[in-house]
């Protein structure tokens, strides 16, 4: 495998680090490096049991799309495609097509024996910037061989979990069926939800500090609410978007565009909780049902300026409320931070 090049730290935690960069020699093409042996002695066991399984899995998914392609394996962990699109929780999707979308992935899931187990998180979930389904972190993940009882529980519960997803996002396509669906949890589900659960929560976010989704933890989810409340109630302000970008060494940063008109942003920036960039804009870019283009906000917040030139290639329109945005960003990090060598022998 040709050497790793190290862009960005998108998670730490105690059963790998999860790193987006290139191979090296194809800086256009983005991949994801799972480096698993960095995992401290005394979860490395469990770290490689997940890694095992993510492998098999996304051998299996080969070829479907809307799923990470895995690309190579060594003594340290894996390198898989990078997928790109807003988590759920961000992108919020309201439109029919992105869920008839999701369905048709589930059902390309089924078909190759695999149920992901952890759809339930928002975080796992994405919207491509062509607004298609996509899901990620397959480190849960089961491949069946057969088809009994255990995979056809499993297969129903992802599929009860995305219209979890369809509720919260857009509950006016929730059908009398759908509801009925989501109201009827198997009895596995209602034990876990009854006490495995806690102990779940407690020993990978409390002892583990294990965060959902790949990059993405628990920020917006935490505290995603408290800082739009407080900028909403700022004088001209009249929407805000939050979206993610990676930290240099460590985890992930709050970037929040604030449509305001002569607002002042050390005004914004001491009314903004615990956000970590602020960045005041005349208009936000906005799909045709008028909600922020997260996609396209999330490229300006983690610096990809080439990503951004080829998303909007060929909608002026688009490009020109984007353009000043861009060219006011907070965050000009040098998304390079180092070269992952090869072990000898690996």
């Amino acid at each position: 495998m040709p050497d790793f090049v190290s862009e960005t730290v998108l998670k730490r935690d105690v059963f790998s680090e999860t790193h987006k960069g290139y191979l090296a020699g194809e800086p256009a093409r983005p991949v994801i490096r799972r480096i698993v042996s960095a995992a401290p002695w005394w979860s490395r066991p469990l770290a490689w049991v997940l890694a095992r399984r993510e492998i098999a899995a996304l051998r299996a998914v080969k070829g479907i799309a809307g799923t990470p392609q895995i690309i190579s394996t060594d003594a340290d962990g894996l390198v898989r495609s990078w997928s790109e699109g807003a988590p759920l929780h961000l992108a919020r999707p309201a439109d029919r097509g992105w869920y008839h979308d999701a369905e048709r992935l589930l059902r390309r899931l089924r078909r190759a024996g695999i149920t992901h187990n952890d759809l339930a998180k928002p975080q796992n979930w994405l919207m491509t910037p062509d607004g298609r389904a996509a899901v990620i972190d397959f480190q849960l993940a089961s491949r069946h061989r057969r088809r009994g009882a255990l995979y056809r529980l499993m297969a129903y519960e992802d599929f009860r979990h995305l219209l979890k997803q369809k509720k919260a996002f857009a509950p006016q396509l929730m059908t009398p069926t759908a509801k009925r669906i989501l109201a009827r949890r198997s009895l596995p589900s209602r034990i876990w939800m009854a006490s495995g659960k806690r102990l779940y929560n407690l020993v990978t976010k409390g002892l583990f500090k294990w965060s959902d989704g790949e990059g993405t933890g628990d920020r917006i989810d935490r505290e995603g609410a408290a800082i739009a409340a407080a900028l909403k109630d700022r004088p001209g302000v009249t929407d805000v978007a939050l979206t993610l970008y990676p930290l240099p060494k460590k985890g992930v940063g709050i970037y929040v565009f604030a449509e305001a008109k002569d607002a002042d942003p050390a005004d914004l920036k001491g009314h903004a909780a615990t956000a970590d960039l602020v960045q005041p804009v005349a208009a936000l870019p906005r799909a045709p049902d008028g909600r922020p283009r997260l996609d396209i906000l999330s490229l300006i917040a983690m610096n990809q300026m080439t990503e951004l030139d080829a998303a909007l290639a060929g909608d002026p329109e688009l490009a020109r409320i984007v353009a000043p945005i861009a060219a006011a960003r907070l965050n000009f990090t040098d998304r390079r931070i180092a070269r992952m060598e090869k072990k000898p022998g690996a």
